[in-house]
């Protein structure tokens, strides 16, 4: 299998997360204009699946390092299978939650404050579990990420005002995504061998395999919470699978969505063995400044908003960049 031998290979590996989970969620807004996120979400979950399976048998069973997917799958044991399988259903519960928020609130909101939140708890939660880069830096790199949050909230606070809306719904599941998105990784890390991706301990995952039992339990899960979703929506009138199976060229775009999540989850983990968990985990979630990007200059989510609000976005902005930057270098 392919296995990541350098630093600076695995920060590029981070990177290419950072862009792919800062930008599937544009498939979404595509897609919105004529389907609802409930019916998306089905081929998003879709394309994650297909990934996990393209990817284990090409880059995961290929070359002479680590074990082939099929051999390492049939030795992991019980209990990890299990961890990874639950990432994915936490990770699920999370991501509909996100999907949610953005549907109602717009990606420059949804994913500082979700993300955000999911990158500050998640880098604390990965580090506890096994600590690798310089402490200090890595959460003075955290901190600034969380000051960002703040902004971005208070520009959305005064925007709203300005337009005379006063729900912060969208706020209140972007947090409740945050709180169980910060949480899926530590799952899926648990199941690997993060020390040794060449010979991974007996009954231990490689990241290839991971990834797909992690998508098996996104999948899987999926046909409870989105079915209630589907029933019972947080806004708009219930949906039906019938409604789903009409959809024609659609759901290519859902299904791209899950291809590029699906990329960036992979090179992620894959980055996670040299770069360690914390690191790995934090750097992916600086997704949120890629998605804000995206919100705030290509799908104008903050126009006509108050004066003043250019100045904060920008202020969240250097403060994304400098988190970042921090958490770049405390693996170092």
């Amino acid at each position: 299998m392919f296995i990541v031998n350098s630093y600076f290979l695995a920060i590029l590996f981070c990177f290419i997360t950072m862009l792919c989970w800062g930008s599937w969620a544009n498939t979404q807004k595509l897609a919105g204009k004529n389907w609802r996120y409930e019916l998306f979400y089905w081929d998003y979950v879709i394309g994650i699946l297909l990934f996990s399976v393209i990817s284990a048998f090409t880059l995961g069973s290929m070359g002479e390092s680590g074990r082939p997917f099929i051999e390492d799958l049939k030795q992991t044991t019980t209990a990890n299978l299990g961890s990874a399988f639950l990432g994915g259903i936490v990770f699920n519960a999370a991501n509909i939650l996100l999907s949610a928020a953005i549907a109602i609130a717009g990606m420059a909101v949804a994913f500082p404050v979700g993300i955000g939140l999911a990158l500050v708890l998640g880098v604390f939660v990965n580090y506890m579990a096994s600590a690798k880069g310089d402490p200090v830096l890595l959460f003075t790199g955290v901190l600034s990420v969380a000051i960002a949050i703040i902004i971005n909230a208070v520009a959305f606070s005064k925007k709203t005002k300005s337009a005379g809306k006063v729900s912060q719904k969208g706020i209140w599941l972007s947090l409740a995504a945050g709180l169980l998105m910060s949480v899926f990784y530590r799952f899926i890390a648990a199941s690997m061998d993060l020390d040794n991706f060449e010979s991974p301990a007996a009954g231990k995952m490689t990241p290839y395999t991971a990834v797909f039992i992690f998508s098996l339990g996104i999948f899987v899960s999926n046909f409870l919470f989105n079915t209630i979703l589907m029933r019972k929506p947080i806004e708009g009138q219930p949906v039906s699978y019938k409604t789903y199976f009409k959809g024609k060229s659609i759901h290519f775009v859902g299904i791209l969505g899950g291809l590029i999540w699906g990329l960036g989850n992979s090179f992620n983990l894959i980055a996670a063995g040299k770069a360690g968990a914390a690191i790995s985990y934090g750097l992916g979630q600086g997704a949120t400044l890629i998605a804000a990007l995206w919100g705030v200059f290509i799908w104008k989510e903050f126009k006509n908003a108050p004066p003043g609000t250019s100045k904060l976005l920008l202020f969240m902005f250097l403060f994304f960049v400098l988190g970042i930057s921090l958490i770049i270098y405390a693996g170092l």
